[in-house]
């Protein structure tokens, strides 16, 4: 009995690191990278960015991206270590359907500063920044897809977390969930992510229509 129950316990581990880094896949992978248990090492691609059009007049799609699919609505966050050093050197959650509908936000390296930085993609790109009047060793980044909305927040201390982006993205649409850096003007820096964690939420549609509709 005691074997039993070990094998299933086994099984049930197995069966949960099954779901995490290792089952991802990656978009424009790096030259350099390396899994450790639930922490993500990359090397950022020298010259990689993400953005369409607005503003710059170019559109560019080869940043290196690590993710998971998600068909619903769902909660994701992780904590966010950069060795930053050039302007744009930046690292966080992408939450993407495809080239031209996507959602970047974590920090970002400007003019010596650090940022918290949110880019919002419908064809063509917006840009909106927090400025931090210090540096800081790391952040966490989480994101909650509920309906037609994405609301994303970031936190010092995985504890008290702030809104810094509310965005419109279609719903019902499958939507691919990871971890992105991007280093446009530098020649790669070193990023490390932790505790990436996607936590299903039930569909708030159907959540009230059950609600309104329940059994008596």
């Amino acid at each position: 009995m005691k074997t039993l129950i070990l094998t299933l316990f086994t099984l049930g581990t197995l069966g949960l690191q099954a779901q995490t880094l290792e089952k991802m896949q990656w978009f424009n992978e790096p030259e350099q990278w390396e899994i450790n248990g639930k922490t993500l090492n990359m090397s950022v691609t020298p010259h990689s960015d993400y953005w369409r059009i607005s503003h710059y007049g170019f559109t560019v799609d080869d940043a290196p991206f690590y993710y998971t699919t998600y068909g619903g609505e769902f909660e994701v966050k992780v904590k966010i270590t950069g060795d930053y050093k050039v302007r744009f050197d930046q690292a966080g959650l992408m939450l993407r359907i495809d080239k031209e509908n996507y959602i970047k936000a974590g920090i970002e390296f400007v003019d010596g500063k650090y940022n918290l930085s949110t880019v919002v993609t419908h064809h063509t790109s917006d840009w909106s920044v927090i400025s931090l009047d210090k540096a800081v060793p790391y952040v966490w980044i989480k994101a909650v897809r509920r309906k037609d909305a994405v609301e994303v927040f970031y936190s010092f201390d995985d504890k008290t977390y702030t809104m810094m982006r509310n965005a419109w993205m279609p719903d019902n649409t499958p939507m691919m969930v990871g971890l992105m850096g991007a280093c446009p003007d530098g020649e790669g820096f070193n990023v490390t992510f932790e505790g990436f964690k996607v936590t299903h939420l039930p569909d708030m549609r159907r959540m009230e229509w059950l609600k309104k509709n329940a059994e008596h």
